[in-house]
């Protein structure tokens, strides 16, 4: 007696699940993301080219875009070095702590960015830990540059290592033996074999690293001190444009912000694209 069994496939769905499904997620990304996204360049062009080149050409906008391009500069590098060093010391090697080192790398994610702020404020603060040796020796990590600087480190710092911590893990040490027994040293396995292995992850890393410093708010608001024309960076500038109900500037300056996101929507794409290719050209 012979049974027949109907293997059907778990993603096996109607064709009116399916465009469901489709016209749901569709309908979100429009009405959260792409409108609103709209309405930024929309608002900001509404006075014209001239008024709105006049927004973003102004001394107070020109000098928080250059703060928050030196934040950025600054922070992205940092963090490229950590992620590197802490992703290959945790996917490469066993030591006490490791589980630790991973916890603390997550825990930008769960601390509110105003809480991050706070802890600058407690340590570097007039009145904080550190504040009258500062103040004793002339100097000023609150409300100047270094404050945003280490503001914009702590909240962007786990992007990197985030993403090249599990592919390394993934690759295994095979190819760092190889190349020890052939007789490479640590610093040029690192760079002929390592390196190259994560170059797109890296690459991607840094992408979301650079972005979400350059969008950085609550930490960056907390110690920068809001003193225009110094230590605004762009979406510290937006907010201040926007309670003087100086709309049209407003946005104009967060269609920058916006610009700058898309660029790097983009480039991301390109990057998953390329990786997707040699990861698929390897399976072949």
């Amino acid at each position: 007696m012979s049974t027949s069994i109907n293997h059907r496939s778990p993603i096996a769905e109607s064709p009116l699940v399916k465009w469901l499904l489709i016209a749901t997620s569709l309908s979100f990304l429009f009405l959260f993301l792409a409108l609103p996204l709209l309405t930024v360049f929309i608002e900001g062009l509404r006075g014209g080219l001239e008024r709105y080149w006049a927004s973003i050409s102004e001394p107070d906008a020109i000098a928080a875009i250059k703060l928050t391009v030196l934040a950025a500069s600054i922070a992205v590098p940092c963090n490229l070095i950590f992620g590197l060093a802490a992703s290959w010391a945790i996917a490469k090697f066993e030591f006490r702590g490791k589980s630790a080192l991973i916890t603390l790398i997550d825990l930008p994610f769960s601390v509110s960015p105003v809480i991050a702020g706070l802890i600058y404020m407690l340590l570097f603060g007039s009145q904080g830990l550190l504040g009258k040796w500062l103040v004793a020796n002339d100097i000023q990590i609150m409300f100047a540059v270094p404050g945003i600087v280490l503001a914009t480190i702590f909240v962007t710092f786990p992007f990197v290592a985030r993403e090249l911590i599990p592919l390394m893990q993934e690759q295994g040490t095979e190819d760092e033996e190889a190349a020890r027994s052939l007789g490479a040293s640590g610093w040029q396995t690192f760079f002929r074999v390592t390196l190259p292995n994560v170059r797109w992850a890296l690459l991607y890393g840094v992408l979301l690293c650079n972005a979400r410093a350059m969008g950085e708010f609550g930490a960056v608001s907390v110690v920068s001190g809001h003193i225009r024309g110094l230590t605004n960076t762009m979406p510290l500038h937006v907010e201040i444009l926007y309670n003087e109900y100086n709309f049209i500037a407003a946005f104009a300056v967060a269609s920058v912000l916006a610009f700058l996101a898309l660029v790097t929507l983009i480039i991301k794409s390109i990057l998953e694209w390329r990786h997707s290719g040699e990861i698929s050209a390897a399976h072949v």
